[in-house]
Parts: structure tokens; C-alpha cells; sequence
């Protein structure tokens, strides 16, 4: 839909179209510059290893920053009121995620309620988020 829907509220039940997103290891160490988590487990392969991980995890919060873009691309005229995610596998440097989600709720305003997921490389849920979408 590319935000082409603008003016018409959203439908129970509509797909987002879904988004790749790949965070490189430069990505993690940028932000961890630019947030204060300087946890060395995301950018330094040896002490990822250490703690058991095959690789450095992508930060969840950056994780998170993947979904409003795609959101947007998809209905620019509304704006991203709330996002909570429950992260249950970790995502890798290098790793590819998909984004995609569905409307389940409607409402005044145009207000919608979509169920998020962001699937890892191996196509596993590796977060599962909600967002309240509101006018702009």
C-alpha cells in the first residue's frame, strides 16, 4: 500500500506488507555509541561466544526501531502511538529480519491496532510486538 490509503481508515484483518531489515555489526556499535549500552556481548564476537551466543545480538531497542519505518512505509498518514514487544530468540549482527503484521482492531480517530512479528534468518519468531497507530 505504500502509504497510499491515506484518508481511509484501516481494516480488521489487513496485512502490512512485509519489510527485510538487517542490522550490521558497524549498526550495533553505533548504537551502542549513540545509547550508553556499551555491553561489549554486542559487538565483540569473542564475549558473545563466552556467554553462549553464536554470535553479538542485535540490541532490543534497535530492534524495535525496525518496525515504525515499516509502519510508516505502509500508512504514512498515521503515526506510531505505542509499541511493546516481547523478544523471545535473539537476532544477529549480520542477521536478516522480517518484518509483517495485521490489523485486529479498529476504531474512531482512525486508531488501529496491528499484532507485529519480526522473523530471524532461519524463519523463527524472534519478536513479537502490538501498535497503536493514531492520525498524524
Amino acid at each position: 500500500m505504500n502509504g497510499e490509503r491515506s484518508g481511509e481508515p484501516p481494516r480488521a484483518g489487513e496485512k502490512i506488507p512485509p519489510r527485510t531489515v538487517r542490522f550490521e555489526l558497524a549498526d550495533l556499535r553505533r548504537y551502542a555509541e549513540a545509547s550508553g549500552d556499551d555491553n561489549p556481548v554486542h559487538f565483540d564476537a569473542a564475549v558473545a561466544r563466552r556467554a553462549g551466543l553464536e554470535a553479538p545480538p542485535v540490541h532490543g531497542m534497535l530492534l524495535m526501531s525496525a518496525f515504525e519505518p515499516a509502519l510508516d512505509a505502509w500508512r504514512a498518514d498515521l503515526a506510531l502511538r505505542r509499541l511493546a514487544a516481547k523478544f523471545l530468540r535473539p537476532v544477529f549482527a549480520g542477521e536478516t529480519i522480517e518484518i509483517s503484521g495485521r490489523v485486529v482492531e479498529t476504531g474512531e480517530e482512525p486508531y488501529a491496532l496491528l499484532r507485529l512479528l519480526a522473523h530471524n534468518s532461519r524463519r523463527e519468531i524472534a519478536v513479537i510486538a502490538e501498535a497503536t497507530l493514531g492520525k498524524r
